[in-house]
């Protein structure tokens, strides 16, 4: 493997150890709302954003027009706020494991919504794939039914609306994935790192009307001690998942392959999980291990076997 090989491969598992920490954040502000937590991640993610692309800002949107504009404000809310707070209740609920892995599979919902775009594997070919992939949510639901991860929860309806709030998580990512390589194909003389950080801002922007919701929330009477954690939490994963990690995407991008680049993605999950059973004090048990075996075998096989839909993640953003 070339140096430039070895140096994609590290950046594409930096961006998923740090995409990871996506998942671990409710968990360390559980006072905040997913409201609360959307706006804290999403104003401090627009702020970083605007300030990187403040002095190339003519540069940067001289190619847009209202419909792109119309259109990146759809994907900031689809793909941004929508998809981290059903993401916030479903680790809330469900538990990180469980979210992470069901969020995980976003590949192979993709490469689903793909199947009628010019040059789609034939279906016969994914079969296979896509019931490992069915095993693994199946695997998830029954574990999460049996032992609710949260001494909160207490009944199969909360893990049942967590779940339910995962799978609308990978759902709405799934959806923001397609729309987004379309909207960077319509408007391609904007770079990829350019409509990254014009998302940050519009999705900033669209934050800011959140804070009256989350401050209508009851439990918001915060001590300082709460607010020191959620500013930081917030702080850190907007610059370490939604900046540095995005930057680090795009760098491995531009030194791997696509059969190759579309792998990484399942670091993420793997990342997740090791942050969330190291917050949980556990190994995972029988039925988590092989729900991530499935999970990890059913998206590397169908993103080796489908290399469009490995375009449309890789373009997205977290």
């Amino acid at each position: 493997m070339t140096s430039g090989r070895l140096l994609g491969v590290a950046c594409g598992v930096g961006s998923g150890a740090l995409w990871g920490l996506v998942f671990l954040a409710p968990k360390l502000v559980p006072e905040a709302s997913p409201m609360a937590m959307a706006a804290g991640r999403y104003l401090a993610y627009g702020l970083l954003a605007l300030m990187l692309v403040l002095p190339r800002w003519k540069a940067a949107t001289a190619a847009l027009d209202a419909a792109a504009w119309r259109g990146l404000a759809g994907l900031s809310l689809m793909g941004n706020i929508l998809y981290f707070c059903l993401l916030v209740v479903g680790v809330h609920l469900a538990g990180v494991a469980a979210s992470a892995l069901i969020v995980g599979i976003v590949p192979v919902v993709v490469i689903l919504w793909g199947l009628r775009e010019p040059g789609a594997v034939p279906v016969g070919k994914l079969i296979l794939p896509l019931l490992l992939a069915a095993g693994a949510v199946g695997l998830i639901g029954w574990e999460a039914f049996q032992r609710p991860p949260d001494a909160h929860v207490v009944g199969e309806w909360e893990a049942a609306v967590g779940l339910a709030c995962a799978v609308g998580a990978l759902i709405v990512w799934s959806v923001y994935a397609v729309g987004n390589a379309r909207w960077l194909a319509r408007n391609d003389r904007v770079s990829a790192q350019d409509g990254s950080l014009l998302t940050g801002v519009v999705t900033g922007a669209l934050a800011i009307l959140l804070v009256p919701l989350a401050w209508l929330d009851p439990g918001m009477s915060w001590d300082s001690e709460v607010w020191r954690r959620f500013l930081m939490v917030s702080g850190a994963v907007a610059l370490g998942a939604s900046i540095i990690g995005n930057a680090l995407w795009n760098r491995a991008s531009q030194l791997m392959p696509l059969t190759m680049l579309g792998q990484m993605i399942v670091f993420e999950t793997l990342f997740a999980l090791v942050y969330g059973f190291l917050y949980e004090g556990r190994w995972p048990s029988g039925i988590e291990v092989v729900a991530i075996v499935l999970m990890v075998v059913s998206v590397v096989w169908c993103v080796r076997a489908h290399r469009p839909a490995a375009v449309a993640v890789a373009e997205g953003d977290r």
